[in-house]
């Protein structure tokens, strides 16, 4: 992982200030003399800027990202703990952390703070902007904002905004962390157990009830307490608790509802209209937070885009599960836009 240090404001959509930003970010391979054999790969909500780490057999020698066809870039979002500035992030001005005093946050932003990284770079063209579900909706913005710049987008598990569904989940997950007075306190080292309730709301959003159903059935039917479901909600809590920060949650789940590419554009068609990249979108058939008439949607109306279906059982996460279902979409599309 590699820091970017950018020591000027960032002014964000909301018209707040950052003083300056860190950016981190991973990158695999080299990049072409023609400085666009670019692949730019946009995290999903609590991942990280290691593509290889998260989304095991995508990036390796023959494998779909392969670093030595193509530059690979993956930068850690805006309001994170992996690296870029966030909550966690000690406000200069201040001398301590920002946590819920860091500014609201958009898609938006995420872009404008890729666009630094990218020009820092010194890349031109993007070959391909991939991202699915809070990484779909930066690589959806990042195609209608800087429509020169990004040649091919394959936008998977995503939306154009987040639903009436979505946002109710999302806040669920607010009012869960709420309850945590150490959260609502701004106590650096609060928020976990507010933290692991949100986590146990969202896991219901990722799969679905057959898949439930499946993976955590009783074989005793004699039991009244201790059920594997149960235990399973408690160590997936558990597990990001260990791993992330309860203030860039809150921050980062907060930004995922400002999403809405129709903002300012005249709606969403209008918008997605204005999309010049090859379009690829894929939806996932069990995914209950982002339906597949979602992506449906946004390949109606993006001038020529190609929709694709992945028969999944594992709802939402299917995209991080069916790497050879997602592989084989996106070289059919790669063959078809040389």
């Amino acid at each position: 992982m590699e820091i970017l240090k950018y020591n000027q404001p960032f002014k964000t959509e909301t018209g707040a200030a950052l003083p300056g930003l860190e950016i981190a970010y991973n990158t695999w391979g080299s990049l072409n003399s023609e400085a666009d054999n670019v692949i730019w790969i946009c995290h999903a909500l609590t991942a990280n800027s290691d593509v290889e780490a998260w989304w095991p057999g995508m990036v390796g020698k023959g494998l779909l990202f392969d670093p030595e066809k193509y530059f690979i870039v993956c930068a850690n979002v805006l309001g994170s703990c992996y690296g870029t500035t966030g909550p966690a992030s000690v406000n200069p001005v201040t001398g301590t952390p920002w946590l819920n005093d860091f500014p609201l946050i958009t898609i938006r932003d995420l872009v404008n703070v890729h666009e630094i990284l990218r020009k820092h770079l010194s890349i031109k063209r993007i070959h391909s902007v991939i991202g699915a579900s809070i990484g779909g909706f930066q690589s959806l913005e990042y195609s209608i904002m800087y429509p020169e710049i990004v040649k091919r987008l394959v936008f998977v598990a995503s939306s154009t905004k987040q639903s009436p569904w979505a946002i109710a989940f999302s806040e669920s997950q607010r009012l869960a962390m709420e309850a945590d007075q150490t959260f609502i306190s701004n106590d650096p080292d609060g928020g976990k157990k507010g933290l692991k309730a949100a986590r146990s709301v969202a896991l219901l959003s990722y799969r679905n009830a057959a898949a439930y159903d499946l993976t955590q059935v009783e074989d005793d039917d004699e039991k009244i307490s201790s059920f594997k479901a149960a235990s399973y909600q408690v160590y997936q809590g558990d597990k990001l608790v260990n791993r992330f920060n309860p203030f860039s949650y809150y921050c980062l789940v907060r930004l995922s509802d400002t999403h809405n590419v129709g903002r300012g554009r005249g709606g969403t068609a209008k918008a997605l209209s204005t999309i010049k990249a090859k379009t690829l979108c894929i939806g996932i058939t069990s995914d209950i937070l982002f339906p597949v008439v979602e992506q449906k949607y946004v390949a109606v109306n993006i001038p020529g885009a190609q929709y694709v279906e992945i028969d999944s059982f594992y709802g939402h996460d299917g995209f991080l599960i069916e790497v050879k279902l997602v592989t084989e979409a996106v070289i059919k599309f790669w063959e078809k836009t040389v």
